[in-house]
């Protein structure tokens, strides 16, 4: 079997690549984040606790009101009926009756 020559579009090796050292710095690899202070941590980590606090209260109060409001619902209805009932009755009395409207 002959050695043919790659196609002309196939890349090549043009330069031999040793391995880093252990330690050197390899620009390739990214950098180890900077010390940060322990109040620092403290701080981010309570930003994140608020902005889930607040975002799972919201969740459940929405929640609490959704369930209220479908439970109140036929007590209103009710009392909203009541009242109509109450004043269309008063009227077509007044109506009737020729009293003055009040």
């Amino acid at each position: 079997m002959t050695r043919r020559p790659p196609h002309r579009h196939v890349p090549t090796l043009t330069e031999v690549v040793r391995p880093a050292a252990p330690g050197a710095s390899d620009p390739g690899t990214p950098m180890a984040a900077p010390a940060v202070s322990q109040e620092e941590m403290v701080r981010r980590v309570m930003q994140r606790v608020d902005a889930m606090l607040e975002r799972r209260l919201r969740e459940a109060i929405a929640g609490v009101v959704a369930q209220h409001t479908r439970a109140l619902a036929p007590l209103l209805r009710e009392e909203i009926e009541a009242s109509v009932r109450e004043t269309v009755a008063e009227a077509f009395e007044q109506e009737l009756g020729g009293a003055p409207a009040a």
